[in-house]
């Protein structure tokens, strides 16, 4: 099996026409069923471990084993622990599974920073699989999942068009909305959706991505590496165009998966809302790769926030949420990746996001104080949103530049 991998091409996801060519032509057949209300689950199956197969063919073919030892562990992690959980809830095991299920992302993430070089259990896409497993877990604590079958399992983890980049979607939304079977007019809205999401992401990721990514970026940091320093004008245009780029790029791979999902009967949910006319961080991260920040949401910052005031630890509720806040963003930090600019990029967030509360805080304490003083409130109109997104959009873009890891290289690779 590891000379036939070996001797596949190594395709990318959306990365070349071809793949789009073939890929199309592959989905043909479960087109045309789903036209006509039917679903071909063997055949989609197969049409995702065939395309597995190429994304990790040739070089990448020892990804491929890596991938079946991580089904295998997750399988046996998510069904032991809902077999237990239907006679039991005790907390120490519900976390213990919750870690074994983290544990083969925890050793990819780490391994480069211990031992210089990747790990052998590590594979593209381990993480958003990763959040799947997890959150199921986390939902059969809850009593959420209750009856949880394999092969929906299965069908779910290794769901074709999100498998390597995302959006992250949620196993009960996902089932529901595969066993709905669309009839036939809401399917050619579907089909319709599927097609403009493809054409915006093809401009987006081949258009935009590539002028910003491939034309300037390049120019930018030659010119910042060049003048030195801990910053200068050309660093400027290195955090631009890296932040642009980073949007471009991933949100046209995000479109790619919403309008191949579209094509195969699955309303995977939308990962980008126009984030670049955020007021506040707050709602930019409500815009922003929304099914990452939501998932740290619902199952990071509100199960923290709830056994924080469980167990009171803090008298004061906005204490408490600000501790929430840098925790959750700091743990987005290090999942990124465990450098310190991927850290520091998480504690940004997170000091920003408390600040954007205190300042919305003491906003609503000034305006009661004026109404009762018989003043008007303090001004919230297209100029001051104007500003908020304005701000907003260069706080962004600061934090993407420390996220980008140029920083680094601008501060410590020129170093004698």
């Amino acid at each position: 099996m590891s000379d036939l991998l070996q001797a596949l091409p190594n395709w990318q996801p959306y990365g070349t026409p071809q793949y789009f060519v073939v890929l199309l032509i592959t989905l043909l057949p479960i087109i045309i069923a789903m036209f006509c209300g039917r679903r071909l689950a063997i055949y989609e199956g197969l049409v995702s471990v065939y395309f597995i197969s190429f994304m990790f063919g040739g070089s990448s073919y020892l990804q491929f084993f890596a991938l079946l030892f991580y089904l295998v562990w997750q399988t046996v992690v998510v069904f032991l622990y809902q077999a237990y959980r239907k006679k039991g809830n005790q907390t120490w095991l519900f976390y213990g599974s919750v870690f074994l299920a983290l544990l083969p992302l925890i050793i990819v993430k780490i391994t480069p920073a211990v031992i210089g070089h990747n790990s052998l259990i590590g594979f593209l896409g381990i993480s958003y699989l990763t959040f799947r497993s997890v959150a199921m877990i986390m939902e059969m604590r809850d009593g959420e999942l209750q009856d949880v079958r394999f092969w929906p399992f299965l069908r779910f983890m290794i769901f074709l068009p999100t498998i390597s980049s995302g959006p992250i979607d949620r196993f009960r939304r996902f089932n529901d909305n595969y066993l709905a079977i669309p009839n036939r007019d809401a399917y050619l809205t579907m089909i319709e959706k599927a097609v403009w999401s493809l054409m915006l992401g093809a401009f987006y990721k081949f258009i935009l991505s590539y002028l910003f990514g491939e034309l300037l970026l390049p120019h930018f940091q030659r010119n910042a590496l060049h003048a030195a320093g801990l910053f200068n004008w050309s660093t400027v245009g290195v955090m631009y165009t890296y932040g642009l780029n980073l949007f471009f790029d991933f949100a046209g791979y995000s479109l790619f998966a919403i309008g191949i999902s579209y094509l195969m009967g699955i309303e995977t949910p939308v990962n980008f809302n126009k984030p670049f006319l955020s007021r506040d961080l707050k709602e930019f991260w409500n815009r922003w790769h929304m099914s990452l920040s939501f998932w740290f949401r619902d199952f990071v910052f509100m199960r923290l926030v709830y056994t924080l005031m469980k167990h009171k630890v803090f008298k004061n509720r906005n204490t408490t949420s600000s501790v929430a806040y840098l925790v959750n963003m700091t743990l987005m930090g290090f999942w990124h990746g465990v450098t310190w600019y991927y850290i520091a990029y998480g504690i940004f967030h997170g000091f920003g996001l408390v600040i954007n509360d205190w300042w919305i805080r003491r906003k609503k304490k000034r305006n009661q104080l004026r109404k009762k003083a018989g003043q008007p409130p303090l001004p919230d109109n297209q100029w001051t949103k104007a500003l908020g997104i304005v701000v907003t959009f260069h706080v962004v873009m600061f934090s993407l530049l420390l996220f980008s890891g140029f920083l680094d290289k601008l501060w410590f690779h020129n170093l004698p």
